[in-house]
């Protein structure tokens, strides 16, 4: 189909120079009355005050474009082959489009022709965004799981770097794998993250002491994984689980991970202390999650009774769609450090959906989880969505703002509660990448943008998926290689107490 164009004829061809970049705007174009097609898009988002600039390009072939953004009477022009923001400019026009709105408008050149593009607009929050994220860096787990990383990136500009190499304690015949990293209300200098395998254990930063500890203990199912830190307390809980990989030949979802078994522990820090909290072998207990006010813990468990004489891998493979996770709570005292019995806050069964990674706002409002058809590995199902629970009214509802017609997955909030981080496939389907939305006070979300990079086809080029985006307060300053001398370590054998 051709382009229709809009009649747009001038005498000569003259650039402007604006500012100081050098870049010109061209006064001889044909008219596009569609808005442009850049990648990444961001087109008609929100963003923090404070983000790095949003550097695109065309998504389709352009030998060169311009950009011109405009805000309050001032303008900025950058372009060449892609449009890649100066940093000390982007923050001044940040700066005063705080509140307001940007307005960009794009030019791209084929064979000497200019097309000027419908302008769009960047909205410019009042809210600023937490300094730093962190995820975990890891190939499909079907390539090659020990090449992986936990990094950090600081939001307000481009600066990565790494928190914890696997491959610091691995070799070719004994291999490592890290996951779960998790901070204490955004806290650097409180985090946690597991090592499996090879000099496995639980490795916990707090306050300047590092430490490896083996949760490993006979009166529970298994060492802690997916963790939640109480608000302030000593106390982090997890859930225990025997997690098991299968592939699919027919289905569209490539693979599937599921427990065979889970419950959920509390580990304390300053006893050396684990408890079962939940362990009914009928019941899968995960995903662990504290209320802001730290009075009240939130869990996913899922029902599912086992024939005696059959395997449970078996069983839970074979009836794999049966597999649906509700979302529960525990009350707790926090003087007395004791919980009370779980009660249901969300029957997603009942709806036909599983309901999982239940994370709460700061104010302690909402309720974000991500929810499928079922099962409880929901980064691998293409049907899973970001829903949202206020827990004020009770009302539910699909984030359809923010999701898209693929996963869903790993979400955080940020300190202030204005902003989410999430994972999503949605651009290839293959690979989860980071994505950013705004929140308003009443729980609407803005079109989420892509962490934004230095080059913007960084991610198409980039075979890694992004795992577990978490937002930190500052950078963890412990040296990659101090984590791998800790691990290489005995570590400390928990005890085990009972619950009460």
């Amino acid at each position: 189909m051709k382009k229709r164009y809009t009649s747009c004829l001038f005498a000569a061809t003259v650039f402007a120079l604006v500012a100081c970049t050098g870049v010109k705007v061209p006064e001889q174009y044909a008219s596009d009355n569609k808005l442009p097609a850049i990648y990444p898009d961001y087109v008609d988002v929100t963003i923090p005050v404070n983000i790095a600039p949003l550097a695109f390009e065309m998504d389709h072939q352009a030998e060169e474009m311009v950009a011109r953004f405009s805000c309050g009477g001032e303008e900025f022009v950058w372009g060449g082959t892609a449009v890649q923001p100066d940093e000390g400019e982007w923050k001044d026009l940040l700066e005063k489009a705080k509140g307001k709105e940007i307005s960009v408008e794009v030019y791209a050149s084929n064979d000497g022709q200019w097309t000027k593009y419908q302008p769009f607009h960047i909205n410019v929050s009042n809210d600023s965004i937490d300094p730093y994220i962190s995820y975990r860096l890891i190939s499909p787990s079907y390539v090659a799981y020990e090449e992986l990383t936990i990094n950090q990136r600081c939001l307000e500009d481009y600066v990565e770097s790494v928190i914890y190499d696997n491959m610091l304690c691995s070799h070719e015949d004994t291999g490592q794998c890290i996951n779960c990293h998790s901070y204490q209300q955004y806290d650097p200098a409180r985090m946690q993250f597991h090592a499996r395998q090879r000099q496995g254990g639980t490795v916990i930063a707090y306050d300047g002491k590092l430490s490896k500890v083996n949760m490993r203990n006979d009166s529970i199912l298994s060492a802690g994984v997916y963790p939640a830190w109480h608000p302030w307390l000593p106390l982090i809980v997890y859930s225990t689980n025997r997690t098991e990989q299968v592939f699919h030949t027919k289905d569209h979802n490539k693979i599937e991970v599921y427990d065979a078994a889970s419950d959920i522990i509390s580990y304390n820090l300053e006893t050396n202390e684990v408890t079962n909290l939940e362990n009914d072998p009928e019941e899968f207990e995960v995903f662990p999650a504290w209320a802001p006010d730290g009075k009240t813990l939130y869990y996913c468990s899922a029902h599912f009774e086992f024939p005696d004489t059959t395997e449970h891998s078996f069983q839970v493979i074979h009836r794999a769609k049966e597999v649906k996770y509700n979302l529960f709570k525990k009350d707790f005292n926090p003087e007395t450090m004791q919980f009370g019995p779980r009660q249901m806050v969300l029957r997603a069964d009942s709806m036909g959906l599983s309901a999982t990674l239940p994370r709460i706002s700061p104010d302690g409002r909402f309720l974000m989880c991500t929810m499928g058809e079922y099962g409880v590995f929901h980064i691998w199902h293409r049907d899973a969505d970001l829903w949202l629970l206020d827990l004020k009214t009770g009302s539910l509802r699909n984030m359809e703002e923010i999701n898209s017609d693929n996963t869903e997955s790993y979400h955080s909030w940020s300190s202030n509660g204005r902003w989410v981080v999430f994972s999503s496939r949605r651009y290839d389907g293959g690979y989860t990448r980071p994505f950013i939305a705004h929140i308003d006070e009443n729980g609407k979300g803005s079109k989420p943008f892509e962490l934004p990079q230095a080059s913007p086809d960084y991610h198409r080029l980039f075979l890694k998926s992004y795992n577990i985006p978490e937002f930190m307060k500052g950078p963890v300053t412990i040296k990659p290689q101090s984590f791998a001398d800790v691990l290489k370590t005995e570590g400390t054998t928990v005890k085990y107490k009972p619950a009460k």
